[in-house]
């Protein structure tokens, strides 16, 4: 009878390690497959993110647009490492816990099976001692009932034996496969943010490239171009950038006709250096601006 009482321990110390495993593994599980899927959100909103960033790039002047698009490429390049991130967090961490679960169904399975052959054998002692009380001196009854109890006994050590592998087996591949879960999860959380460093320091050195006061330069051009707001003090670059040019042009109220006059010397507006003469069609009448030594611009109508 206390062997039966040790298994019965056994039993229950199995029992234990097989539902603390289904608890922590399937809370695990859930979790894990929440932060994937939170990750798999975070991409998607950098994804809009990257769209805006690009829009906005469209509406700015160059050296913004420029400056703009390089940074939302380097965030696409992110978003790309997110996506192997999710991709891979899916397929070794999240899948095989959720598969977890038949190992744990069959392990049970296991050690119902043992608690039945276990209960058989207590029962047979049962009917022995019973009868030992009622008809001691009934030795063939006795004789059956003991042989019984030796066949449940039997079975019961045998089974007890297999559920032993079967748990240590379970045990085993369980802390393996923990070991290797949080492993993969944090491998692939080092590849991604190894990636990401690398990218954002691109991007960082993008936007400290970026030249504020060039843009600023190219936006009062264009303000001046474009609403005629006309000022007798220089601008302080020497030339007007292509692209504001490129915007004048774009408006059809402008258009170039005559480039730098003293590029030809025999020009009628040849001023030798000094001085050189741009004509422009404005809503179809001539006027013209003219660009002193080292490039500075005179707008219409004011004098040297």
């Amino acid at each position: 009878m206390n062997i039966v009482f040790s298994r019965d321990s056994q039993v229950r110390v199995m029992e234990n390690i097989v539902a603390n495993t289904e608890k922590y593994f399937g809370q695990f599980c859930s979790l894990l497959a929440a932060y994937t899927r939170k990750t798999a959100r975070l991409r998607d909103k950098a994804d809009q993110l990257v769209k805006q960033l690009i829009d906005f790039a469209n509406s700015e002047n160059p050296e913004l647009r420029a400056t703009m698009r390089g940074f939302a490429e380097d965030l696409a390049k992110v978003q790309d490492y997110r996506q192997a991130q999710v991709e891979r967090l899916e397929t070794k961490v999240v899948n095989p816990l959720k598969l977890y679960g038949a190992q744990i169904k069959q392990t049970r399975a296991e050690i119902k099976k043992f608690k039945h052959v276990q209960n058989h054998e207590i029962k047979q002692l049962e009917k022995l001692e019973k009868l030992r009380q009622k008809s001691p001196s009934d030795q063939q009854m006795i004789s059956q009932a003991e042989t019984r109890v030796q066949r449940a006994a039997v079975d019961s050590s045998r089974t007890t034996l297999h559920l032993e592998e079967t748990v240590d087996a379970f045990q085993r591949q369980k802390l393996k496969d923990l070991q290797k879960f949080f492993c993969d999860f944090v491998t692939i959380e080092m590849v991604f943010h190894a990636k990401a460093v690398e990218v954002y320091s691109s991007a960082f050195q993008t936007l400290e490239k970026y030249d504020l006061e060039r843009d600023l330069l190219d936006f009062r051009a264009k303000m001046q171009g474009v609403y005629g707001h006309y000022d007798t003090r220089l601008l302080a670059n020497t030339n007007p950038s292509p692209s504001v040019l490129q915007f004048l042009a774009s408006q059809g109220t402008l258009q170039v006709q005559l480039s730098r006059a003293n590029e030809d010397p025999e020009h009628p507006h040849a001023n030798h250096g000094r001085f050189s003469l741009c004509e422009w069609v404005v809503k179809g009448q001539p006027a013209h601006c003219v660009c002193g030594q080292g490039g500075h611009l005179m707008l219409p109508g004011q004098s040297l």
